[in-house]
């Protein structure tokens, strides 16, 4: 765990915690309460977005807490989970928590062995001295709990209807490993799995630098982006919007590549430079779209002839059918 005076630490007498409290709509009570986490974590989630706009237009991810700020905080823009993980612990350090990086490999539903590439964060609070209890905060997955899970074999997210819960298993050198799954469709599968090996800020950016910079990425050139609510997780995946519901099923509707400034604008709330747009066109226009990332019980939907302001597509009524499931796909 660090603290604030340790070289390790996460950078939180640097954050503007004002500015970052308005862009998280958030006037509650500052104190290193599990309340307050679980303010803060639901604030955070469901106000910055998920997105990879720089790494599809070739542009590096800097991790530098003023850059992070200028982008995530001061912009209607988002960032993936290097970037949420960073400025969330910046000001979870900022409030009095105790925070520790960890390091989780994507799963998604399959058993291949990934690299350790996603960031989330363990964090201690005012209570934990007196009861033990720690928590987990995953602020930069995309589809993710909203509030904090307990570090704890079988625990799991208590509020809304979503599923989320841990399941710890036993490595070969006897260390703890943890799933965080979530209920589909077709019942509970793996997100990522993490041991508890604690990450300091230099690790990720090492891992930021392959993710965000090399050919092999899989986010080079894969426009995603993803916002998750009470009510709904929208993934848009190229061209592809996926809204999927808390009991597993989705709706999926295409869009054309002209389309997608616009739609990240309206539903996402990502406001690309004007400048940038041809740019992002042309790269969408360009990419290979991966298979179905989550498994879920989807819908098509053709776009609109013209395309409108984007309305949520919980709201348009119709209930899913049953389709064919695909092998769920990476991001990393």
């Amino acid at each position: 765990m660090t603290k604030n005076d340790d070289a390790t630490a996460w950078q939180g007498s640097r954050l503007d915690l004002d500015a970052y409290l308005r862009r998280i709509g958030y006037d509650g009570e500052l104190a290193p309460t599990l309340d307050v986490l679980r303010a803060l974590t639901r604030a955070h989630i469901r106000s910055i977005p998920f997105e990879v706009v720089e790494i599809v237009l070739g542009r590096p991810v800097s991790l530098d807490l003023q850059d992070l700020q200028d982008k995530l905080v001061h912009q209607r823009r988002g960032g993936y989970c290097y970037e949420h993980s960073l400025l969330f612990a910046a000001a979870l350090e900022r409030v009095g928590f105790g925070v520790t990086g960890l390091a989780s490999r994507v799963r998604i539903g399959s058993d291949v062995i990934r690299p350790a590439t996603h960031a989330m964060l363990r964090v201690e609070t005012a209570e934990t001295a007196g009861t033990g209890r720690v928590w987990v905060c995953d602020p930069g997955f995309g589809r993710n709990p909203l509030e904090p899970v307990e570090l704890a074999d079988g625990a799991g997210s208590t509020t809304d209807d979503w599923g989320f819960r841990l399941r710890r298993a036993t490595t070969a050198t006897g260390d703890s490993e943890y799933a965080m799954q979530t209920r589909g469709a077709d019942g509970w599968f793996d997100l990522h799995a993490f041991t508890l090996d604690q990450r300091y800020p230099q690790d990720w950016l090492v891992a930021n630098h392959f993710l965000s910079t090399h050919a092999r990425s899989p986010f080079a050139g894969r426009l995603v982006a993803q916002r998750m609510n009470e009510r709904e997780h929208h993934f848009l995946d190229g061209t592809t919007l996926t809204t999927t519901l808390p009991d597993g099923t989705a709706t999926a509707r295409r869009y054309t590549p002209q389309e997608i400034p616009e739609l990240l604008d309206d539903l996402f709330e990502v406001e690309v430079d004007r400048a940038d747009h041809a740019r992002l066109v042309a790269r969408v226009c360009a990419a290979h779209q991966a298979p179905t990332m989550y498994p879920a019980t989807v819908r098509d939907q053709p776009a609109p002839p013209q395309a409108p302001r984007v309305q949520p597509l919980w709201a348009s009524g119709g209930s899913a059918h049953r389709a064919a499931r695909k092998a769920p796909a990476s991001l990393v």
